[in-house]
């Protein structure tokens, strides 16, 4: 059933238009010259059938279009003179569905077959009995039934190559907003980090080339300026080629852990359950929760641990829970910044759930929920 508001369930279209094509040819026969008796049980039977086999018309059109054409024949051979209305719309439908070449052959076998039926079966001269079988099926209503099915058939091509323009156009858009997005990032970015990358590295060669202790301070500017170029590198790929996916998740959150590691933070990695693999989505996400969760814990909580738990509950879902022992708000709610709000639309537009608090014992807690099935 379709989801509009006036939807009409899909067997009421197919059963409606054949149950009414069933009635017209009953009506049709039984108001005119017909035969009584077992003839008539008999040829009642296939006018009712060729009609309602019309129902099936959209899935085997072919099948209903030999039914509907031997259905015409019996009722012929019976005495029944009634123009076969179903096989006209099983004509529609054949065509329509692109069977062309073989709706031209089966109906013009059917012609023969109707006038050899009228030879067979009536009486009269032979202008008589040509006459019977055109009733059943004039050459007009069959010509008319082809082109209508071959002109609806032409208008939904178009309408489907139209469709597939539009779709194409926005896809060509997107490409190009992409390019923009990446061009903008690369002219106000890049510089800067780099910047700030070549400015920390000479400075640690010259403490060192000095015999200088090289403050913890100025190795972590280094390394944040390394990897923030390894990331900006990757991002920019993603925009160029949407085919390319971002290289960090889940095999990245180890090494991540130990980037965060100095003299003032211990940070410890356990992964629980039995590791499976999990979308590339999930993975992702699961990496950005780790570096945000830290990232705040360097930045606001003054904390002298972290860890970090990966746990593979189930198969159907992956946790990633950051515990630090800092410094956290009295409130148990605190207010979202920008990361907390980056988290939450992670883990939301994932199908999860993400908890942030602080711990009865003190510190703060970030946990997500990531459903690992139905995401791609």
């Amino acid at each position: 059933m379709d989801k509009g508001r006036f939807a009409v369930p899909a067997g009421v279209t197919q059963w409606a238009p054949a149950s009414g094509v069933a009635a017209l040819l009953l009506g049709t026969g039984l108001s005119g010259p017909h035969p009584s008796g077992g003839r008539e049980l008999l040829g009642s039977a296939l006018l009712a059938a060729g009609g309602l086999v019309l129902a099936a018309r959209r899935r085997a059109p072919l099948v209903v279009l030999a039914v509907t054409g031997l259905c015409a024949v019996g009722c012929l051979a019976a005495g029944f003179d009634a123009l076969a209305v179903s096989y006209l719309v099983a004509v529609y439908g054949a065509v329509r569905a692109g069977r062309r070449t073989v709706t031209l052959a089966v109906s013009a076998g059917l012609l023969v077959a109707l006038h050899l039926t009228a030879l067979a079966f009536h009486d009269g001269n032979l202008r008589e009995i040509t006459g019977q079988a055109r009733n059943t099926l004039e050459l007009a209503w069959l010509i008319a039934a082809f082109a209508a099915g071959e002109a609806v058939r032409q208008a939904e091509r178009r309408a489907d190559e139209a469709e597939r323009t539009r779709e194409e156009t926005a896809r060509r858009r997107a490409d190009d907003e992409r390019l923009r997005i990446a061009r903008e990032l690369h002219d106000s970015l890049t510089h800067q980090i780099s910047v700030i990358k070549v400015q920390s590295e000479v400075a640690v060669h010259v403490a060192r080339r000095r015999g200088e202790q090289v403050p913890e301070a100025l190795l972590a500017i280094q390394e944040a300026g390394r990897e923030a170029s390894r990331e900006l590198r990757a991002t920019l790929e993603v925009l160029r080629d949407d085919g390319i996916a971002p290289p960090h998740g889940l095999d990245h959150v180890n090494d991540l852990v130990k980037r965060f590691q100095g003299p003032g933070l211990k940070t410890t990695l356990t992964v629980e359950g039995r590791p499976h693999a999990v979308p590339a989505a999930v993975s992702r996400a699961a990496y950005r929760i780790v570096q945000e969760s830290l990232t705040n814990v360097t930045r606001h909580a003054a904390a002298t641990t972290a860890s970090v738990l990966i746990d593979h509950r189930t198969p159907d879902v992956l946790v990633i829970r950051v515990d630090d022992n800092g410094r956290a708000a009295a409130h148990p709610v605190p207010m979202p910044g920008l990361g907390l709000l980056g988290m939450r639309e992670r883990v939301t537009a994932l199908g999860g759930r993400l908890r942030a608090e602080p711990r009865g014992t003190g510190g703060f807690t970030v946990e997500a929920e990531l459903p690992t099935n139905g995401v791609q």
